[in-house]
């Protein structure tokens, strides 16, 4: 039996002006599985998976996700958001909502689910994340990690077919990074589909079916875990890895 792809990339290109940020991407992402993607700064990396759920809009090849294709003249694509959860680097929470309602808002103005279910599957998902007696709180009130759990929660509650996490840890505070990623160490023994930006390395480790290495817009490597990081094969991604590892 093959395997489902939830997502699929073929020869996706993207520019911004003249600067061309992706060039002939080919990915494929299958159900269940959790792909980790890491190369230094400026890769593409973000601008990749935010083209994913469409808030970045590619300029040639094709993206299908869940069975939706993109592309520039869609009407659905609230209907791949739906389905497609994504983690910010900055939480982007309501700031006037409390924990709760940030959680509870998705589900009901986008998915039309009753108050009292919605509010059920937040408390669900709020204890999912272990953060339930933060529910009546607001953001502010909050320390950076618990923010990013609520987060998590909040695109949990959309029941997605598959997370998004862009570089979720990197504008915490150092103690606050363990809480965050073993909430999504959670979620990956739990066989949610994950892609994951991130140079939290052990976390690629232990976590990733593959890891993906990007460098100037490119994929340049990828594999499993224990390839990856002990015989990588092309010298970009032997020197990235040698500096990161080092820290």
């Amino acid at each position: 039996m093959s395997a489902e792809k939830i997502i699929d990339v073929r020869n996706v290109s993207k520019w911004y002006g003249a600067f061309r940020v992706l060039t002939d991407v080919n990915l494929t992402v299958e159900r269940g599985e959790r792909i980790v993607i890491c190369g230094p700064s400026g890769s593409g990396k973000s601008t990749l998976i935010r083209c994913f759920n469409r808030l970045e809009a590619h300029q040639q090849g094709d993206i299908v996700v869940n069975g939706i294709t993109l592309h520039d003249k869609m009407r659905n694509v609230g209907e791949v958001r739906k389905n497609v959860g994504m983690v910010f680097q900055h939480f982007n929470l309501f700031p006037h909502m409390t924990v709760l309602m940030n959680c509870m808002v998705g589900p009901m103005w986008i998915k039309g689910v009753p108050e009292a279910e919605a509010r059920r599957t937040a408390l669900q998902f709020l204890e999912r994340v272990r953060i339930p007696e933060q529910a009546n709180k607001y953001p502010v009130q909050l320390s950076g990690g618990q923010q990013q759990r609520v987060a998590i929660a909040r695109s949990l509650c959309m029941q997605p077919a598959v997370m998004l996490f862009d570089e979720p840890t990197s504008a915490l505070d150092p103690e606050m990074v363990s809480e965050v990623l073993e909430t999504m160490t959670g979620l990956a023994r739990e066989g949610m589909t994950m892609v994951c930006v991130t140079h939290e390395m052990a976390f690629a480790r232990a976590v990733a079916d593959r890891v993906i290495f990007m460098n100037a817009g490119q994929v340049v490597e990828q594999g499993k875990p224990d390839e990856f990081f002990g015989n990588p094969q092309h010298e970009r991604t032997r020197l990235f890895l040698s500096q990161i590892l080092k820290h």
